[in-house]
């Protein structure tokens, strides 16, 4: 092999090194939107019974988050449309126990003004069995990750739950729900993945995960 041609192939080798580090080192980024009732719209009539009912709010790149109370639990899902979200099946995924979620939804994107790829959300279960001094459960707190539906995903199959992240059970508890949507949500099959509990499994969890 002439010199010039071993200059040529080592050189070669160093731009693909050096791409494969780059691409390592490329993060997704995150954004954030508000679920305030006050930043969003209700959609029919408001349940007397348990002050349950359907609000639509505003999310990131023309998205809607469709948050619905039926009997003190909540589902949330994510759509183009309200009629999109209500058909996915984030809009199904209710937890056994009381449920209810913060306000603020964190948003991860392959990059600033991208659309974004999955969603991570904090959520409150209610635990019967430890009630406060009052008789009332108290709630155990974890973190959602929630897959959003790509470009041209057949409707009703693209938006669900991926991973759950118990927060009191992991003092980084945010940093591996972010891990958990950059190495899970991407590849995750609605119809036939499995949620995964990421991180030390506590009672949240436990509460969480289907039985």
């Amino acid at each position: 092999m002439s010199r010039i041609s071993l200059i040529a192939l080592t050189l070669t080798s160093m731009l693909l090194t050096f791409s494969a580090a780059m691409a390592q080192t490329v993060q997704n980024v995150s954004s954030y939107t508000s679920t305030d009732p006050k930043q969003c719209r209700q959609a029919g009539a408001v349940h007397d019974e348990d002050g349950g009912g359907t609000r639509v709010c505003p999310g990131p790149q023309g998205l809607v988050v469709v948050i619905s109370e039926g009997d003190l639990r909540e589902t949330v899902s994510v759509g183009r449309t309200r009629k999109a979200a209500v058909a996915e099946p984030a809009a199904r995924a209710w937890f056994g126990p009381f449920s209810s979620t913060t306000h603020t939804i964190e948003w991860r994107q392959e990059a600033k003004g991208k659309p974004p790829f999955a969603m991570i959300q904090r959520w409150h279960l209610a635990d019967i069995a430890d009630e406060d001094k009052d008789g009332r459960p108290k709630t155990k707190q974890l973190f959602v990750v929630t897959k959003l539906a790509p470009a041209g995903a057949k409707a009703g199959t693209g938006v669900c739950h991926v991973a759950y992240i118990d927060i009191a059970a992991n003092a980084d508890a945010i940093e591996l729900a972010r891990k958990a949507v950059d190495t899970l949500a991407h590849d995750f099959k609605c119809d036939t993945g499995k949620v995964q509990a990421v991180g030390t499994s506590g009672r949240a969890v436990e509460l969480a995960m289907p039985r």
